[in-house]
């Protein structure tokens, strides 16, 4: 079988490097694309541990150039990209009545925008040669909506919206493009919000961290390594007929 690669925004840390891991240990060579150095550094430690090619890349998917840059740096390097997944992602809250239009327009420019970037720069080659998985990690928020996030919420329905209407295209060229809507993840993103609802509301971290519990399902924050698998099944050929599909985690 010939080296498949992926291409991981969002890799240094949380859902995308638990991804990022997943698709090395599944033997997948692996850009893995970030803001941080320092993160992608750690994560690319532990990435060329398992034994795979391994690249990391200094790119701001808000910035149309950068993605441009990141992506060709990577299929140079790596590859034609078979798996891409748009991971990279931010969260702030305020009351919609009070909101800024700077925070309207950060959540939009990284959470939509950056997602557009990295599929039109990646997608015509998969087209091109007929293969290729798009993964694109949204949120629950994405289809119930949540209180004092209208911009968050706002982006990632935008992401639901913009799968669909790409994999009505994509599904006879040999492309699947797909989403994954979390719940409260177990990561950094959530304490920072645990810690901001606590600032507004003198809520202790405990009730707080408990009320966003039992807002999943499960009753639990769910573990980064839980949707890595969900994107591992959707690149594996037994997803072959899944295709425009938000699936829930």
């Amino acid at each position: 079988m010939s080296r498949r690669t992926a291409f991981v925004t969002g890799a240094g840390r949380g859902v995308g490097r638990a991804i990022a891991l997943r698709f090395a240990r599944d033997g997948y060579a692996v850009a893995a694309a970030g803001r941080s150095g320092e993160y992608l550094a750690q994560v690319s430690e532990a990435l060329a541990a398992t034994g795979v090619d391994v690249l990391p890349i200094l790119c701001d998917v808000a910035v149309r150039e950068d993605v441009t840059r990141a992506v060709a740096e990577a299929e140079q390097q790596l590859g034609p990209i078979d798996v891409l997944v748009n991971n990279a992602g931010v969260s702030e809250s305020a009351p919609f009545a009070t909101m800024d239009d700077e925070l309207w327009e950060r959540m939009l420019a990284v959470n939509l925008s950056g997602t557009y970037y990295c599929m039109r720069a990646v997608i015509p080659g998969m087209f091109a040669r007929h293969r290729g998985r798009v993964i694109n990690i949204a949120s629950a928020a994405g289809k119930v909506g949540f209180a004092y996030t209208a911009a968050y919420v706002a982006s990632k329905h935008g992401v639901l919206g913009l799968t669909r209407a790409v994999a009505l295209e994509a599904h006879t060229r040999g492309v699947t493009v797909n989403a994954i809507c979390p719940g409260w993840l177990n990561t950094g993103m959530t304490v920072n919000a645990i810690e901001r609802i606590v600032a507004k509301t003198g809520r202790t971290t405990d009730d707080v961290r408990q009320t966003l519990e039992e807002m999943n399902p499960q009753k639990r924050l769910i573990e980064p390594e839980e949707v890595a698998d969900v994107a591992a099944f959707l690149a594996s050929p037994a997803a072959d007929g899944v295709n425009g599909q938000a699936i829930d985690v």
